[in-house]
This record gives C-alpha cells, sequence and structure tokens, in this order.
C-alpha cells in the first residue's frame, strides 16, 4: 500500500509518499506551491521513464548483451490534456559494445515495458473511497 499524507499542515502543499520503506516528497511547484519536490505529472512521466530503463537493462543483463550506459528522457505535452491527450516523448541513449541488432532489440523492448503499457493499452479504473473522520458521530 502507498501512503500520502501532508507534511506541512499549517499551510504547504507538500506531502510525504511512503512506499514500502522509501520516502519522496511530492509539491506543486510555484506559485501554488514551493516546489519541496517533483509534482504528480512529474512523478507519473517519471515512472514511464524509468520502467523504459529498467526494462532494458533487465533484457540486456538476460540476453548477454553489453550495456554501458541507459538515459531516458521523457518531454511531456500537455497542452491537449482538458481534452483526454497526454502526450510523453521519450528519447533513449544506449551506449555499450553491442551490435546495431542487439541496440534495436533494446529500443522495441523498451516500447514492451509494463508501464508503457499501462498507460497506452489499459483502461485504468479508480474508485476513491472516504474514510469515516475521526470523532464523527456517523463513523461511531
Amino acid at each position: 500500500m502507498i501512503v500520502v499524507e501532508r507534511i506541512d499542515p499549517q499551510g504547504g502543499t507538500a506531502h510525504r509518499i511512503h512506499i514500502r520503506g522509501h520516502e519522496i516528497v511530492a509539491d506543486m511547484s510555484a506559485p501554488d506551491g514551493h516546489d519541496a519536490g517533483p509534482d504528480p505529472h512529474d512523478l507519473y512521466d517519471a515512472a514511464l521513464g524509468a520502467c523504459k530503463a529498467m526494462t532494458m537493462l533487465w533484457y540486456a543483463q538476460r540476453n548477454d548483451i553489453p550495456v554501458e550506459d541507459i538515459h531516458v528522457g521523457v518531454v511531456r505535452d500537455n497542452s491537449q490534456e482538458r481534452q483526454g491527450v497526454y502526450k510523453l516523448t521519450t528519447r533513449i541513449a544506449v551506449t555499450g559494445p553491442m551490435s546495431d541488432e542487439q541496440h534495436d532489440r533494446l529500443i522495441a523492448v523498451a516500447a514492451k515495458c509494463p508501464l508503457h503499457k499501462l498507460m497506452a493499452e489499459v483502461e485504468t479504473q479508480i474508485e476513491t473511497i472516504a474514510v469515516p473522520r475521526v470523532g464523527d458521530p456517523e463513523g461511531a
């Protein structure tokens, strides 16, 4: 389970995200927030880049493809987000003494990372449930 909690209930917009034993701070950028961490769109976009990089590395390790480094850049175009289009462009640089065929296989594998599939091919259903407030006579 992932838990998100407000860091400064006295006015800031930053939130602490707990994932297993890890913590990440997310915040809104100025002027709405204090930019104490990436905003939710940044985290979403970064998840895609990280997934592509890890998937390529995993594939390279299992197929003896000599990879030295993997860089994935993610550029967001959210200009049509309100119309239902959120466009992410990834730019991938892979270095190492590999053949052109091995390089091409790694780039193809990047498009098959689980988050790429999740973002592009799967309908996500989200259910929001309000828990009873502390001291709420209805929740007692």
